[in-house]
C-alpha cells in the first residue's frame, strides 16, 4: 500500500539513501576496524628503515629514534610492538596499502603525492633538504673564507652537476623541481635499496660527489664523517611525520591525540636530542659493538657462534640471551651467587668443569652444554616443535626445570595442553599465588612466575631485532 502511494521518482530516491547510508556505515564500520584489530591481535607492526638515527643495535640493545617513539605508542595501546625493516620505500608504501604493517615510521616527508597513498599523522617534526658534499682533501687547513670557495652554496650551482639519491624518495621529487626551476641541468640518479646514509658514506669516501638527505639525519652523520659539508639547503623546512593505511580514521585519531600529548612531554625531548643532539654519537659509530658500523653484536659474536652450532640454535638467539644473563659482562655476578656471561650458579660450574668462572670461553662452553642437556630433558616430555622447545628450554634455563615441569602437571590437572608454551607460562605465573604453589601436583613450590615470563618474551622479542639487523651469518 505505502508503494503505491510514493512516487516513481520518491521511491527511487530513497532508495538511494538508504544505499547512501549504509555505505557510509560501511566506511564507517571499516575506518574503526583497523585500531580494534591492532587492539585485538595485540599487536603493532610498524615499518622502518635501519640506520643510525631510526633503528640499529647498540651494546647488544636494540635503540633508535623511530623504534623508541613506536615503543611508547605501543606500550599506550597496551600491545606488543613488532618491528620490520624495509630499505625500499616503494615496497614499505605497499605494506601499508596490502595491511602487512600497520605506521610507516621513516623520516617521512609530507607530500601530495604521498597522500594519494597513504594518510599522514600530525608531524612529528620539521626539517629541510640539504645538499651532502665533501670538503676538500686539505680542508683543516684552510681558513673558513678559502674552504667557501671551494663549498657549493647555491642552488644554481648544481647545474651540470651529478647528485644520487634515494630511489622512490622526497629527495629525488624536489631535485626534478629545482631542475626546472634553474632551466634544467640537474643529473639525478637514484639508487635502489640504498639508504641516505649509505648515500653519505659514499661522498666521504670520494665515491660520489653529492647527494641530498634531511638536515637532522644529515647533522648526525657529519659527526661520523667530519669531511662532509651539510649547511646548503635545497628545500624550505618540510612536515615529517608518520604513515598510516588510508581510511583507518580511528588509528590516525589515536596517533594524532598521542602524539600531540607525547610531543608536548619533556619525554620527546629527551629522545629527541638523544639521536639528533647527542655529543657522543662519534663515540658510538666508532664503537666495535655498533651495529651500524661494525655488524657487531658484541665482543663474543665469534665464540656464541661457535658454540651456537653446538646446540643448533641461531647465533643471534643465544647472543640474546647471554645479553639478557649479563649485559656481555664477563664477571658479572647475581645475588645468587650466578657468574659469569651466562650467570652459571656454582652447582654448573661444577658440573660442567668450569676451572675459571670468569673465562668467556669457559662460561659459554659451559652454558650451552647445560642447554643441551635441558634440550634433551624439555625433549623427552613430547614436546617436538624446535621452536616450541626453545621457549620451554629458556624457561627452565631462567627459573629451573623443576618449576616447568610443575606448571605442566598443573596445565593437565586443569585441562591445558602440557606441550603448548602459551599454556605453561600462565600455569607459572600462577605458580606465586598459594592456591596454586600448595597444590598437591606441585613439588616445587613458590616459583616467581612474572620474572620467567618476562624473560622468555624478552630474549624472544630482543631476538627478532639482531634478526632484523644482523646478519645470520
Amino acid at each position: 500500500m505505502f508503494l503505491k502511494l510514493v512516487s516513481p521518482l520518491l521511491f527511487i530516491a530513497l532508495l538511494l539513501l538508504g544505499f547512501s547510508c549504509k555505505t557510509k556505515q560501511e566506511d564507517a564500520s571499516e575506518k574503526v576496524n583497523r585500531l580494534e584489530e591492532i587492539r585485538q591481535s595485540g599487536k603493532l607492526v610498524g615499518i622502518t628503515d635501519y640506520n643510525s638515527t631510526n633503528y640499529f643495535i647498540y651494546r647488544g640493545k636494540p635503540m633508535g629514534f623511530q623504534y623508541d617513539l613506536l615503543k611508547r605508542y605501543a606500550q599506550h595501546l597496551d600491545v606488543e610492538l613488532e618491528i620490520r625493516v624495509n630499505k625500499d620505500m616503494d615496497k614499505s608504501f605497499e605494506a601499508l596499502e596490502s595491511g602487512e604493517a600497520d605506521i610507516m615510521a621513516f623520516n617521512l616527508a609530507v607530500t601530495e603525492e604521498r597522500k594519494q597513498r597513504i594518510d599522514f599523522t600530525i608531524p612529528y617534526t620539521q626539517t629541510r633538504q640539504v645538499l651532502v658534499q665533501r670538503k676538500p682533501e686539505d680542508w683543516r687547513s684552510m681558513s673558513q673564507r678559502e674552504l667557501e670557495r671551494h663549498l657549493l652554496r647555491n642552488q644554481l650551482e648544481l647545474k651540470g652537476k651529478v647528485v644520487y639519491v634515494r630511489a622512490n624518495s622526497s629527495y629525488e621529487q624536489r631535485l626534478r623541481n629545482l631542475s626546472e626551476e634553474i632551466g634544467g641541468g640537474i643529473r639525478i640518479i637514484e639508487k635502489d635499496n640504498y639508504s641516505e646514509e649509505q648515500l653519505i658514506a659514499l661522498v666521504a669516501r670520494g665515491e660520489i660527489d653529492y647527494t641530498i638527505c634531511d638536515e637532522n639525519v644529515a647533522k648526525v652523520n657529519s659527526t661520523y664523517y667530519p669531511n662532509i659539508d651539510v649547511k646548503t639547503a635545497i628545500s624550505f623546512p618540510q612536515n615529517l611525520a608518520w604513515g598510516v593505511p588510508r581510511n583507518a580514521d580511528s588509528l590516525l585519531t589515536s596517533v594524532n591525540s598521542w602524539l600531540s600529548s607525547f610531543k608536548s612531554d619533556i619525554d620527546y625531548t629527551l629522545v629527541y636530542n638523544k639521536y639528533f643532539r647527542n655529543r657522543k654519537s662519534a663515540l658510538i659509530w666508532k664503537s666495535d659493538y655498533y651495529s651500524i658500523s661494525s655488524g657487531k653484536i658484541s665482543p663474543y659474536d665469534d665464540l656464541i657462534k661457535k658454540y651456537s652450532d653446538e646446540i643448533g640454535w641461531d647465533w643471534r638467539l643465544l647472543a640474546s640471551l647471554i645479553f639478557q644473563e649479563s649485559r656481555f659482562k664477563p664477571n658479572a655476578e647475581s645475588w645468587a651467587g650466578a657468574y659469569g656471561l651466562m650467570q652459571l650458579m656454582p652447582s654448573v660450574l661444577k658440573r660442567f668443569e668450569v676451572q675459571d668462572k670468569g673465562s668467556p670461553h669457559q662460561n659459554i662452553r659451559a652454558g650451552v652444554e647445560f642447554l643441551q642437556w635441558l634440550n634433551r630433558q624439555v625433549k623427552k616430555l613430547g614436546i617436538d616443535d624446535t621452536q616450541e622447545r626453545i621457549k620451554f628450554v629458556l624457561a627452565a634455563y631462567n627459573c629451573g626445570l623443576g618449576h616447568v615441569l610443575d606448571a605442566r602437571r598443573l596445565a593437565e590437572k586443569y585441562g591445558g595442553d602440557p606441550n603448548e608454551w602459551d599454556v605453561i607460562k600462565e600455569y607459572l605465573l600462577k605458580k606465586s599465588n598459594p592456591e596454586y604453589y600448595n597444590d598437591e601436583v606441585v613439588y616445587y613450590g613458590y616459583c616467581r612466575g612474572i620474572e620467567t615470563y618476562n624473560y622468555v618474551d624478552q630474549i624472544l622479542d630482543r631476538y627478532e631485532h639482531y634478526k632484523n639487523i644482523i646478519e645470520e651469518g
